[in-house]
């Protein structure tokens, strides 16, 4: 099923965002011309539980939505990271102030595998305690927030949490530690 790229042009290059056009081949020789491929770095996200069971939570403002919206902590992979779990670490510690004690692999995800061509990897920290303050980037803005458990459902069950990705990974989360029933 998979098709063969026969070329590929960029036709926008910056920062953390390109654009690729492709022109493709599908193994019945139908010919797929454009195909326009969305190249992000790849992501990282945890649910993070500080040492007495509350959940770290970010609030920030998203601009291409215009509203300000309550997330799970995470971002993208540095190339100085040497591994998933270290660009979360890193990632909890500029945003939060918080370092945990154990991360678990929770699976990875995509946001839209249509036309992105990138991965979220989630996690679930544990052990969180505060250590510094945060390390924001220039145009972060950052407010932490924590809550019980029983208060984050809520706001799941009142669709109170819009990021999608971010929601996936607080049910994989949710399900790890057995607040999920089926």
């Amino acid at each position: 099923m998979k098709w063969k790229i026969l070329s590929s042009t960029y036709l926008f290059n910056d920062l953390w965002f390109r654009v690729r056009k492709d022109r493709c081949e599908t193994p019945e020789g139908k010919i797929v011309d454009p195909y326009y491929v969305y190249e992000f770095p790849t992501w990282v996200t945890a649910f993070a539980l500080t040492e007495d069971n509350r959940v770290v939570m970010v609030r920030q403002y998203r601009h291409a939505i215009d509203e300000v919206c309550i997330e799970i902590p995470g971002g993208c992979v540095d190339d100085t990271d040497n591994s998933l779990e270290t660009a979360i670490a890193r990632e909890l510690l500029e945003e939060t102030g918080y370092r945990f004690s154990t991360y678990t692999y929770l699976g990875k995800t995509s946001s839209n595998p249509s036309t992105n061509n990138n991965w979220m990897h989630m996690f679930l920290a544990k052990g969180g305690v505060k250590i510094k303050e945060q390390e924001l980037d220039g145009n972060e803005e950052i407010d932490v927030e924590l809550y019980t458990i029983p208060e984050l459902i809520g706001m799941i069950n009142r669709k109170e949490i819009i990021q999608s990705m971010h929601t996936t990974t607080i049910f994989y989360a949710l399900e790890s530690l057995g607040y999920l029933k089926y």
